[in-house]
């Protein structure tokens, strides 16, 4: 008889166990406003327009939504985040949240200041990994030529090999410091690239051990294949592949320019259809980790529970060296919180960033957060459940 897994993602003693009553009231009263479609429209138009007319309005956003899913202004501020939460055995993935300015000075600024994050990651106990994007050092234009096979001009070859060339410094980094680089996942148009860069960086630097991790988003139809012949490069190359997988964020955007552009989306036709390619990519994974390392970054907890109860067929231990779980700051703790108690690797994406430059990323997850179906009222739902319990103390 197959034994039962003790693992529960409806434990809100857990869940919120880092929370004080005064934090968990504030996050009621957040989710409570962010549920509603019609607020984050206005404060999406209303609060960079309060920046730009210098209102003073720095404050109740730090308090706010800022404090809710980022985790600092600063390096030294996400650290001490990253040291509460490490209190519960969650470890935290460095993400500096700041939309990098376009120009060749600013990427080539961008890379000392991610290698000195890498260096501050590698000197503290509970910052295992560091995410960046491309689009953080190469122009968007440039990355779409490439993706579209055209003929690059010698100028533009010469611009690419600077983008390679700040990839392969922050990757070198990683590797010399032992961080891991999560490469996030960029739109459909200019994703190979990516992919090409990220696949070159894990060949270089993924021999002994995963570094290097490639996105694979399961809401594109064709991310399940590609996964499945990453793992065979990879195996054919002599290399371990690191696999982070999530649903996607880019859906709308790529929807709204596949109809205007009169070509078939790249999306799936259906949720159902999304859950059962991320489903299938966890059980490839778990079913490899002598060759992979994968990364499970998502908030359904069908998933999650689905992970952790291969891992316990297989007799691996929770902890295993190649697995790791993933969840945004301030959402879903009912997950993160859950695998941490039952001896999982888990981190929580830790955003950070001078509150006024982070604004465009945290309207971002206000406005996900309100497409995603459920989510709100599960978010509240586990959140009045804690604050009822507590009450009854």
């Amino acid at each position: 008889m197959e034994k039962q897994l003790s693992l529960s993602f409806d434990n809100t003693a857990i869940a919120f166990e880092a929370k004080t009553d005064k934090a968990l009231k504030k996050a009621n009263f957040l989710f409570s406003n962010i549920g509603k479609p019609w607020l984050v429209k206005m404060g999406a138009v209303f609060t960079p327009l309060a920046f730009k007319l210098g209102l003073p309005i720095k404050g109740i956003i730090k308090n706010t939504i800022f404090s809710q899913f980022c985790g600092g202004e600063s390096l030294e501020e996400a650290a001490q985040t990253a040291l509460q939460l490490g209190r519960y055995h969650v470890s935290v993935v460095l993400d500096y949240g700041v939309e990098a300015m376009e120009g060749e000075d600013s990427y080539d600024n961008a890379v000392p200041e991610f290698i000195r994050a890498i260096k501050y990651a590698a000197s503290k106990p509970d910052i295992p990994f560091i995410a960046i994007k491309i689009t953080g050092f190469a122009r968007f234009e440039l990355l779409e030529k490439v993706h579209s096979g055209a003929v690059l001009s010698a100028k533009e070859q010469q611009e690419y090999a600077r983008v390679r060339a700040r990839v392969h410094a922050i990757a070198e980094a990683s590797a010399q410091q032992n961080i891991g680089l999560l490469i996030d996942a960029e739109e459909s148009w200019i994703q190979q690239p990516v992919d090409d860069l990220t696949d070159e960086m894990m060949s270089l630097f993924n021999k002994d051990k995963v570094i290097v991790y490639n996105t694979f988003q399961m809401y594109c139809h064709d991310r399940y294949a590609f996964l499945q012949t990453s793992l065979q490069k990879a195996i054919k190359e002599g290399y371990l592949l690191g696999a982070k997988l999530v649903r996607g964020a880019y859906m709308e955007k790529e929807n709204k320019r596949a109809a205007e552009n009169n070509y078939p989306t790249p999306i799936q036709p259906s949720k159902a259809a999304t859950d059962k390619d991320y489903n299938a990519a966890v059980q490839l994974c778990l079913d490899n980790l002598d060759k992979l390392g994968v990364f499970i970054g998502t908030h359904n907890e069908d998933s999650c529970m689905l992970a952790a109860r291969i891992l316990d067929q297989k007799g691996l231990p929770h902890n295993h060296p190649h697995v790791s779980f993933s969840q945004l700051l301030g959402m879903s703790d009912n997950i993160t919180f859950n695998l941490a108690h039952a001896g999982y690797r888990v981190s929580k994406y830790l955003p950070y960033g001078p509150v006024k430059d982070v604004m465009p990323y945290l309207i971002r997850r206000a406005q996900e957060n309100t497409s995603i179906a459920g989510q709100m009222g599960r978010e509240l739902s586990l959140i009045r459940k804690e604050l009822k319990r507590r009450s009854l103390r």
